[in-house]
């Protein structure tokens, strides 16, 4: 509102802030005994992105008989929603490199007496994390937790994505939406 009713105050402003200088992601400190960063930093100037809890697709459809969807086992359904995930955000203009923070859910399996596979979902999670490709880790938190929202579901992942670079001033440089 100030710059609408007063455009000279914007020179002022630009003049004594400086050059926008982007910060960078900082990860801290690999975890000793997992592929995960221990904590990860992210400056105030960087756009952050959400992505809400995905799962799996399925591998075979519902049967003709009312059968349940197959979604596969916990490395299946893993890969298939870091596939998902890698997608969501290539198509926001992100990459995996960008993930600071990720959430798993995994349910509890048969033959694991009932706890979570946590090695299917390593051997998924370590072809997307932590490569010679995609040198990243994010940090993580993994919960067991008692079912997911349809049965065969076994992993459900949020992901936080952050990216550093974006000018905190550029807002101050757009114009005021004009409502003539």
């Amino acid at each position: 509102m100030l710059l609408r009713t007063c455009p000279a105050v914007l020179p002022v402003i630009l003049a004594f802030a400086g050059p926008a200088q982007a910060q960078a992601i900082e990860r801290f400190e690999r975890h000793a005994t997992l592929p995960i960063a221990r904590t990860v930093q992210v400056p105030q100037t960087a756009e952050t992105l959400y992505l809400s809890g995905e799962v799996a697709s399925p591998i075979a459809a519902a049967g003709a008989h009312g059968e349940a969807p197959e979604f596969g086992d916990t490395e299946t359904q893993t890969l298939s929603v870091f596939r998902k995930i890698e997608r969501t955000l290539r198509d926001r203009g992100y990459a995996l490199g960008d993930v600071v923070k990720l959430t798993v859910f995994l349910v509890g399996v048969p033959e694991k007496s009932g706890r979570l596979d946590m090695d299917g979902f390593t051997r998924a999670y370590v072809r997307y994390f932590g490569t010679a490709a995609q040198p990243h880790l994010p940090a993580r938190s993994t919960v067991q937790v008692a079912g997911l929202s349809q049965p065969g579901y076994l992993v459900e992942i949020e992901a936080t994505a952050a990216r550093s670079g974006r000018a905190m001033l550029g807002d101050l440089a757009r114009p005021a939406p004009s409502h003539d």
